[in-house]
């Protein structure tokens, strides 16, 4: 059963994702694309100080999730 969920979820995250790269505005893209490789690199490092916080939290909840799930089968 966890096999054939993960199976579907994992089918569904793939095939989503084509459309996840066309989200991106042509102001930001015009931007980013003049700021040279510096910047660039900043903007990378700007990106993913935004997403460790949140993905900190994400991993943090899923953890006590689980923890509890854990505990409550015993």
């Amino acid at each position: 059963m966890r096999l054939k969920f993960a199976l579907v979820a994992l089918i569904a995250i793939l095939t989503s994702a084509r459309g996840a790269f066309a989200q991106g505005c042509a102001l930001c893209y015009t931007t980013a694309s003049q700021l040279g490789a510096a910047g660039q690199r900043s903007l990378d490092y700007g990106i993913l100080a935004l997403l460790a916080p949140a993905l900190v939290l994400f991993l943090s909840v899923m953890f006590l999730l689980y923890r509890r799930a854990v505990s409550a089968a015993v």
